[in-house]
C-alpha cells in the first residue's frame, strides 16, 4: 500500500508518502504562502524524488479541518479529484487528531492541540493514547479558550497543549491550569503529513460524492451572506 497524505488546512503545508510501514518522504512548510499554487508542485516533487508515479499510489488521505476555510477546501479538492481520477480510496481525517499522534505517543496524560480561531476562541479537541492507539476524549470543537482551560483545569492527568498557535494563548492556559499545563516544543507544534498518511492507513475509505470537509462553522464571508438573506426573506 502507496498513500499519498496532503494537508493544506493551516499555514502548514504538508505532503507525505508512506508505503507500508515505511515513510518514504515528507514535504512540510510553515508559511504564509498561497497553497493552491504550491500543492501540486510540492506533491509533484515528493513523488518524483520517491521514484514513484500516480498509478503506484493506492489510497490519498487528506486534512478535512477544521482550519482555514479556504486551506482546507483546497487540500480536500485535490485529494477528492486524486482520489476520483485513480480510482483509489479517499480518507479524510482531523486535522486537530493529526497534531495530537506527533506529540501525544508517549505522554502519561491528555493531548489539547489547537488552532486559533480569533476573537479569543480556537479549534481544538482532546486526546489520549490507550492501548497505542490515539482515541478521542472530546470531540473536535469551536470554543473560547478560557472556557476550554477551565473545562481542561478539572481533567484528572497533565494535558499537553500543541501547536502553532500557543503563544497566542498559552498565558491565559498558564495562568487557569498552572503545572497542569505542558506546552509542546517547537519543534513539535507542526503537524506531519506522515502522521497523517498513518493515521489514514487503517481508515476506511469514504464516499467521494458526500465527503465534505469539517469547517466547524461557516466562513465568516458565507454566515454574512446567508444572514442577510434570511433578513431579506423575512422582511
Amino acid at each position: 500500500m502507496t498513500i499519498l497524505a496532503i494537508d493544506t488546512s493551516n499555514y502548514v503545508l504538508g505532503v507525505a508518502l508512506l508505503e507500508e510501514n515505511q515513510v518514504l518522504g515528507e514535504y512540510i512548510t510553515n508559511l504564509k504562502k498561497n497553497h493552491s499554487v504550491r500543492i501540486m508542485p510540492a506533491i509533484q516533487t515528493l513523488m518524483k524524488d520517491c521514484g514513484k508515479e500516480p498509478a503506484d499510489l493506492t489510497k490519498i488521505v487528506v486534512a478535512k479541518g477544521p482550519g482555514s476555510y479556504t486551506g482546507v477546501r483546497i487540500g480536500v479538492t485535490i485529494a477528492k479529484t486524486l482520489a476520483w481520477t485513480l480510482h483509489i480510496p479517499l480518507v479524510g481525517v482531523s486535522s486537530l487528531e493529526i497534531l495530537a499522534a506527533g506529540t501525544g505517543r508517549y505522554f502519561n496524560g491528555y493531548v489539547a492541540p489547537l488552532f486559533d480561531a480569533r476573537r479569543g476562541q480556537v479549534y481544538t479537541a482532546l486526546y489520549q493514547y490507550q492501548d497505542g492507539r490515539l482515541t478521542a476524549v472530546k470531540q473536535d470543537q469551536l470554543v473560547m479558550l478560557a472556557d476550554w482551560a477551565v473545562e481542561l483545569q478539572e481533567m484528572d492527568k497533565a494535558v499537553l497543549f500543541v501547536g502553532n498557535d500557543l503563544p497566542l494563548h498559552q498565558a491565559k492556559i498558564e495562568e487557569v491550569l498552572g503545572a497542569k499545563a505542558v506546552f509542546a516544543s517547537v519543534t513539535e507544534r507542526n503537524p506531519r503529513p506522515a502522521e497523517l498518511a498513518q493515521l489514514g492507513q487503517v481508515k476506511p475509505g469514504e464516499d467521494l460524492h458526500s465527503f465534505v470537509p469539517n469547517y466547524i462553522r461557516l466562513a465568516e464571508a458565507e454566515a454574512k451572506w446567508l444572514e442577510a438573506k434570511g433578513k431579506i426573506q423575512n422582511g
